[in-house]
């Protein structure tokens, strides 16, 4: 069942990710990556993680609206593109990991330069 999970979430972020290219018009979520997608055991919801290159918090805030407010569209395309029984409730999430991995290149460049 795990691996179907994993197969599934794959089918989804690439799904997501197409239709953000092409269907969504709002210029809030240009420049918005998704990085990842995690399912619940029973398929019901879907956390979608997403990212943007801007460390701007009113850029993240604003692409997280833009993003919500698609949210139906989008449910609505991956119902039609992944065969599913039930189409899983969608919400964005940030993905901080780009943000740490940042962080942590500052500081093993100031480290560096201590030194």
């Amino acid at each position: 069942m795990k691996h179907r999970i994993g197969r599934v979430e794959t089918q989804i972020q690439r799904e997501v990710d197409d239709i953000l290219l092409k269907l969504v018009n709002d210029p809030r979520v240009d420049g918005v990556t998704i990085t990842g997608v995690q399912l619940t055991g029973d398929l019901q919801q879907a956390t979608i993680y997403f990212s943007i290159l801007s460390d701007d918090e009113a850029k993240v805030a604003e692409a997280q609206a833009g993003l919500d407010k698609a949210s139906g569209l989008i449910r609505r395309e991956v119902g039609k593109r992944v065969r599913l029984f039930k189409v899983p409730s969608i919400t964005f999430a940030q993905d901080k990991s780009v943000q740490y991995g940042a962080r942590i290149d500052e500081l093993i460049a100031e480290a560096k330069r201590k030194d």
